[in-house]
């Protein structure tokens, strides 16, 4: 069951067609990779599809439902969850107070055991009380996806999530992913291509604003055009 549609989604900069006329499908309970050069609209496209950015040209269908004019509060509602390239936590709240913060929005009635399930999930379980400013990059990067879990969305979409993450830190933020589907679809950006080859059922290639190639992994790694641009082939 497809449960997000893109047809024909197009956002200009002036002269920049940093998405230009991408048509794009998820399925419901996959973990879908977006890659790509620098430069090549990813962050953009999925800031179309949360609302964060209006889209000049095209539609967006979440559920079934057109919500292509839909602010980002209102898609946030409809199930769909963005964590972001830059971590976007309350430095000056408690890790605690974070997640709740974003439990609080979907006005959860369990509230203290969500919050506790996104921690434990996401290895924060004993850093609740912990002024979040105060931890570690990669630990705030792990907070922000904990506060996407509280929100318990059908989509999550994880933008450049293993950034600043040490090794043993990635493996564990894969079993999250791992852990999240098919309860919920996980929309994944992200330059790791370990991560990617290893998480993804199937990945779209953007490059210079458009679809270069979608597939599964093996069939991503043995096309030649993806090769020319962006794994190196």
């Amino acid at each position: 069951m497809t449960l997000l549609e893109a047809r024909g989604l197009t956002r200009h900069f002036g002269g920049l067609k940093a998405v230009d006329g991408v048509d794009f499908d998820l399925a419901e309970g996959e973990i879908h990779a977006l890659i790509g050069p620098n430069g090549a609209g990813k962050t953009t496209f999925v800031s179309l599809l949360s609302g964060r950015i209006a889209a000049q040209a095209g539609t967006i269908r979440f559920a079934g439902r057109d919500i292509t004019r839909d602010p980002a509060y209102r898609r946030v509602r409809a199930g769909i969850a963005y964590t972001f390239q830059i971590t976007q936590v309350y430095a000056a709240l408690s890790v605690f107070d974070n997640v709740a913060l974003a439990a609080q929005s979907r006005k959860s009635r369990r509230l203290r055991a969500d919050v506790g399930d996104a921690l434990e999930r996401t290895g924060l379980g004993d850093r609740a009380d912990q002024i979040a400013g105060t931890l570690s990059y990669g630990h705030q990067r792990l907070l922000e996806v904990a506060m996407g879990l509280a929100l318990k969305p059908r989509l999550l979409i994880l933008d450049e999530p293993t950034q600043g993450l040490a090794q043993g830190e990635i493996e564990g933020f894969k079993e999250i992913v791992n852990a999240t589907v098919p309860a919920a679809t996980v929309l994944l950006i992200e330059h790791n291509m370990d991560v990617v080859m290893d998480l993804a059922h199937r990945i779209t290639v953007l490059n210079f604003g458009e679809v270069l190639a979608t597939g599964t992994p093996d069939a991503i790694r043995a096309d030649s055009a993806v090769q020319a641009a962006y794994l190196g082939g």
